[in-house]
């Protein structure tokens, strides 16, 4: 009788515990929301400042370079200094070090990582940066989650629960995605399927995007007209395509590492005088060619309505595709989905603009291919396709296209596997955690 009794308490402490859970996660995912929601506003202006900027300056061909180099520079040397300062392991992305705390190999970072990301994110990447919103996102959000988790004393698995949460909570607004930011919590962070994780990170994405908003609207964040569904025989060319990915994905992968291992390398120097040529490098590209710097979403919302030529492709995906990396190296906050982003679509847009005759008339125009190579790239990469589906069809609104993106998605997943390439966020883990432990 007393055993029963006693198993009765367990089952309606278990209950109290989830509905203190759920309840947080609602209120944890509104104040994300709200925060990164302003972080992409703040974002937004520093991105138009730093074009109106970069025309004002062409009155003065010589000063004008000058100044748009040293401007460039100052802000990334500002925020690898901000990151070197605050002791914080807020360089590059957030994500592996998020990861690195769910598996227990670091402890979570105090809520001083907010504002270091915060501002030194909005330093770097409205700088002119190729990297993504989505790092500063995803860590400021499991950030703050931590900080609520300890606030209402939560036990220890449920903290860890709310902290995924967050994170999937800050990629949700970081693209205006509810469902891609919970599933990335499953699929990539915790990388199985738990219901108190899975309620955790359902409401915070909820109650994330509801609040977010009220400031960034309703609209997916690109504008695509409505596509064709293409025939079902297209699938090989797509896979096709998804070969392509892959390769690429490897050789990207390989080249993040290998580039953030040379910078290092200079250990002479400071890192705020690392980040500083890297800054004056990228202000030399904005002066000659602005639509090349950034996150990339601009590159990848031309790709996908056909506004990048077939000769210019090549060029801006082969500068891009450099660019991501030297700017990663810089050790300022940043991540790497957007650049990502924006190279699968133009690898898409390219393949797809090179076969027309062998599609014919099946529906598969070229956005087509640039929306599948988006998903495919990043699941060549990141390795986490449901997640690179499910976002792309939330980003773009193209639910129709859901067998080129799985078809392009089995072939970039299975070549990098084939060739033993580790996921982009498994291989930065170490590095992560080194320079954790470090600061």
């Amino acid at each position: 009788m007393r055993s029963n009794s006693e198993a009765a308490q367990c089952g309606q402490n278990e209950k109290y515990g989830l509905a203190k859970l759920a309840l947080l996660s609602l209120l944890t995912g509104g104040v994300i929301g709200l925060v990164i929601g302003c972080f992409r506003v703040a974002l937004e202006h520093m991105n138009v400042a730093r074009s109106a900027t970069i025309v004002w300056a062409h009155q003065w061909p010589v000063m004008g370079f000058i100044l748009v180099c040293a401007t460039i520079a100052v802000t990334t040397a500002f925020a690898a200094w901000l990151v070197q300062r605050s002791g914080q392991p807020a360089a590059g992305s957030g994500i592996p070090h998020v990861e690195a705390v769910i598996e227990g190999k670091l402890p979570a970072a105090p809520v001083l990582l907010f504002p270091i990301k915060f501002i030194g994110g909005l330093s770097a990447i409205g700088g002119g940066l190729a990297l993504g919103r989505e790092g500063p996102s995803v860590q400021i959000g499991a950030n703050l989650a931590e900080f609520w988790g300890k606030f209402f004393r939560l036990a220890t698995t449920d903290r860890l629960a709310l902290f995924a949460a967050g994170a999937g909570a800050g990629l949700a607004v970081a693209f205006n995605a509810p469902m891609a930011g919970a599933v990335f919590v499953l699929e990539e962070l915790v990388r199985r399927f738990d219901i108190r994780i899975a309620i955790a990170a359902l409401g915070a994405s909820c109650s994330a995007i509801a609040v977010a908003s009220l400031l960034l609207g309703q609209q997916p964040d690109f504008q695509v007209a409505t596509l064709p569904t293409p025939s079902f025989w297209t699938g090989p060319i797509f896979a096709v395509l998804g070969i392509l990915a892959g390769l690429a994905g490897v050789a990207y992968n390989r080249l993040i590492i290998r580039t953030c291992a040379l910078v290092d390398g200079f250990s002479r120097w400071r890192p705020e005088a690392r980040a500083l040529i890297i800054g004056a490098l990228v202000g030399a590209l904005a002066w000659f060619a602005p639509h090349m710097v950034g996150g990339g979403d601009t590159i990848s919302q031309q790709a996908l309505v056909g506004g990048i030529g077939l000769t210019a492709l090549p060029i801006i995906f082969a500068v891009r595709f450099l660019l991501g990396p030297l700017s990663y190296a810089a050790g300022t906050p940043g991540g790497l989905f957007a650049p990502i982003l924006a190279l699968g679509a133009c690898l898409g847009l390219g393949f797809g603009l090179l076969c027309p005759e062998v599609v014919g008339d099946s529906g598969a125009i070229p956005a087509t291919f640039a929306i599948a190579g988006m998903a495919a790239f990043l699941t060549a990469t990141v390795r986490a396709p449901v997640t690179g589906m499910i976002l792309i069809f939330e980003m773009t609104g193209a639910f129709n296209q859901a067998l080129p993106m799985l078809w392009a998605c089995f072939a970039a997943m299975a070549i990098p596997t084939l060739m033993d390439n580790m996921p982009i966020y498994d291989s930065m883990k170490a590095r992560t955690i080194g320079v954790a432990k470090k600061m």
